[in-house]
């Protein structure tokens, strides 16, 4: 991997470690054994930096709901939910939930990239709401849309919460979550 792509990745880790406010450019130099000016050759500021994180999931989720394209909405459904076990399984919090406690303290470029992809995200997440819901897979009362927020906020909570409770509580909570949908009890 190159230098560019490190940073990204070492950026991502301490951002959904620690968040966006609590690491440096020189927590990230201290980790690939390189200066500072190594990493400011990259990305001139934090928000460069950020935005490029960023820019990696918006491409990452693009790919994942390709590769769903044709599957159908219980497959797609459990594809959305592995992305926050994935997370859970490394010890992150997502990306989202990472940056929306940071939202006011960042720039504007940052602010909006983050409104982009949480737009992305809720739109999939619907879509494969309003399919489930239409070919009897999913039922549920609440408005699509309500219903893919309420989804999103729990996963979300449930990598932030089940750092201090553990694994067993995520694992619940994400089953629940896909019982409630498909009416399994």
């Amino acid at each position: 991997m190159d230098t560019r792509s490190e940073i990204i990745r070492i950026g991502d880790d301490l951002l959904r470690e620690r968040g966006y406010n609590a690491f440096s450019f020189s927590d990230i130099s201290q980790r690939l054994h390189i200066k500072n000016a190594s990493v400011h050759y990259h990305f001139p500021t934090k928000t460069s930096l950020g935005l490029a994180i960023i820019a990696k999931y918006e491409q990452q989720f693009r790919q994942l709901r390709q590769e769903m394209a044709c599957r159908a909405p219980l497959e797609k459904l459990d594809a959305f939910l592995n992305v926050y076990t994935t997370a859970q399984k490394e010890n992150k919090i997502c990306l989202v939930g990472a940056l929306a406690t940071d939202l006011y303290t960042v720039d504007p470029q940052m602010q909006q990239a983050l409104k982009r992809i949480v737009r992305q995200i809720l739109g999939w997440l619907m879509l494969i709401l309003k399919e489930g819901k239409a070919e009897g897979v999913f039922v549920f009362r609440a408005p699509v849309r309500t219903k893919a927020l309420l989804v999103i906020t729990n996963m979300i909570a449930a990598l932030q919460l089940t750092r201090l409770t553990g694994q067993k509580d995520f694992r619940e909570i994400k089953k629940t979550i896909s019982n409630d949908l498909t009416n399994n009890k």
